[in-house]
């Protein structure tokens, strides 16, 4: 029978649907296990340049279906700074920009989704994106999105202490004042010091954590804590790569905010489908089922980490 394709009212009410079905089993979602726990594997610089290469062909394969679907988000980074730009919250236009580090990997489930399946060889478009509505593991999806959301709402509380420790508490006149003050002043030398000192450790906490947790919940019934544990473990397994990884999606990000967020058209699903192919060189079960699009060679020597 062929698939009937529905309004975004209709797409909306069905994901809420579905929201409401899986939200009965989080709990189970969350203790969830594989069968046995998964290999972690040293990676080299090379793995993230061929996961970055996978990724943009990925996004070739269905450019005109990831662009579209990704329009959201430049939507809702310029209405972040316009909200920013309003009253006292002027200090936190830079925090709320650089908080897509931090919201990302739950931004981009749908893209690993997409990627998966281009992996298995199954036909792929956009609306697939909103499959993992239907994973068994979406219950510790939905729980690790909020962590990461709420990682994100305290970024911005202590963005904006810090900015009242420094330059406040009084709010700037405008933005044109703010910057010269940031520019200028030792207090803004201050501000900008410790701020960036305190994003990167938000930053680097989002990154351990979710460097390859959210793709493993889609590809296996694992439960929450193992995602987790299983994503720290690449990220202590191999530290250069990882904060290498992590400079690359910085600067990427960086780079698509200008101007006004539309880069994030292209460097959103690149990366969020790099993610994916990323995870896959990184993490390695004892049993890999056979897919029609299996991954490259792996880059360097084996260099397994013994689960724990």
């Amino acid at each position: 029978m062929a698939e009937t394709i529905g309004n975004p009212l209709s797409w909306s009410v069905d994901a809420a649907r579905e929201v409401g079905k899986h939200l009965g089993s989080v709990t189970a979602s969350l203790g969830s296990e594989a069968a046995a726990p998964p290999a972690v594997r040293r990676i080299g610089t090379e793995d993230l340049r061929i996961a970055l290469r996978q990724g943009f062909e990925d996004f070739a394969a269905c450019r005109s279906d990831v662009a579209f679907l990704c329009l959201l988000y430049p939507i809702v980074g310029v209405t972040l700074a316009y909200l920013a730009f309003q009253g006292d919250l002027v200090p936190l236009i830079f925090p709320v920009i650089s908080g897509f580090a931090l919201i990302g990997p739950a931004a981009a489930v749908g893209l690993y989704e997409m990627s998966r399946r281009r992996e298995q060889g199954r036909p792929t478009s956009w609306g697939d994106a909103f499959a993992v509505t239907g994973s068994p593991s979406f219950g510790a999806i939905f729980v690790l999105a909020l962590m990461l959301a709420l990682v994100f709402v305290v970024w911005l509380l202590a963005a904006n202490g810090i900015y009242a420790m420094t330059l406040g508490p009084e709010p700037p006149a405008s933005l044109g004042a703010f910057a010269r003050d940031v520019l200028t002043t030792p207090a803004g030398w201050a501000m900008t010091l410790v701020g960036t000192a305190v994003g990167f450790l938000f930053a680097a906490l989002v990154l351990a954590t979710s460097v390859v947790s959210f793709p493993m919940l889609l590809d296996r019934p694992v439960g929450l804590p193992v995602a987790l544990v299983t994503s720290i473990r690449v990220a202590t397994a191999n530290p250069g790569p990882i904060a290498a990884w992590g400079v690359v999606v910085a600067v990427a990000l960086a780079l698509g905010s200008l101007p006004v967020f539309l880069g994030l058209i292209v460097v959103l699903p690149v990366l969020g489908h790099a993610t994916w192919h990323l995870y896959r060189r990184a993490v390695v079960w004892s049993a890999e089922p056979q897919r029609s699009r299996a991954p490259e060679p792996l880059a360097t020597g084996p260099g397994f980490v013994p689960a724990a």
